[in-house]
């Protein structure tokens, strides 16, 4: 039986590609740096706020460790600023959420960017009551796809991971669900394609936030 399900959230519940690209950009700028293509940015975000700042630079040949600390701040910096730039939830979201939990599905979240920042965003962006346990990056917790973080979600929830469906949108998070033994699903409105989920370890993969619903309904 279904008790809970727990997802990712850039690309998952919350749309912030053009936000990413948005201060990365704007950071690469400032330092002189030729922008990068926001549908690039689908590929280079993941794994956290350092690895993309990374992937900027590499992708630009422009890393050095004194380039990278000098993008990274003002990058962080201005994101943390406004977080809420250009980003909404995906169509469907909402509603996919009220749904679950009129069902008595706990929800969870769990995120690589830095805890505040996937807190805040939650708060934001999700209304009251529909998100339980959300949790972004904590350090001494190993990020995605270790499962430490999403292990720390499910406890605070009181479930198991049988009892759990994983949602998210990149390999990532397929590994993330695999590593947790949940029931792993990917979202093809997210960051990444049906190919990458598949490959990846995927046992559901959906178009729709509703297909998601469904998937609790069988299982119960």
């Amino acid at each position: 039986m279904i008790k809970a399900c727990v997802f990712d959230l850039d690309g998952t519940l919350l749309n912030t590609l053009t936000t990413i690209a948005y201060y990365g950009n704007t950071a690469l700028k400032k330092f002189g740096i030729e922008p990068i293509e926001t549908e690039r940015y689908k590929y280079l975000v993941g794994n956290g706020a350092k690895l993309l700042v990374e992937r900027m630079l590499r992708e630009r040949d422009a890393y050095t460790q004194e380039m990278y600390d000098k993008v990274y701040k003002y990058y962080n910096d201005c994101y943390n600023a406004d977080v809420r730039r250009y980003t909404k939830p995906y169509d469907g979201i909402i509603d996919m959420l009220k749904q679950l939990k009129e069902r008595n599905i706990a929800v969870g979240v769990i995120s690589n960017k830095p805890d505040f920042a996937a807190c805040g965003a939650v708060a934001d962006f999700i209304p009251h009551g529909l998100v339980d346990v959300a949790h972004g990056q904590i350090e001494g917790i190993k990020i995605k796809p270790a499962p430490d973080g999403a292990l720390n979600v499910l406890s605070e929830l009181g479930v198991s991971a049988a009892e759990t469906v994983y949602v998210g949108d990149t390999w990532i998070d397929m590994q993330t669900g695999k590593n947790l033994g949940a029931f792993t699903v990917g979202v093809l409105w997210g960051f990444r394609d049906y190919d990458e989920l598949k490959e990846n370890g995927a046992d559901l993969i959906v178009k729709t936030p509703m297909e998601i619903v469904d998937c609790v309904d069988r299982a119960n």
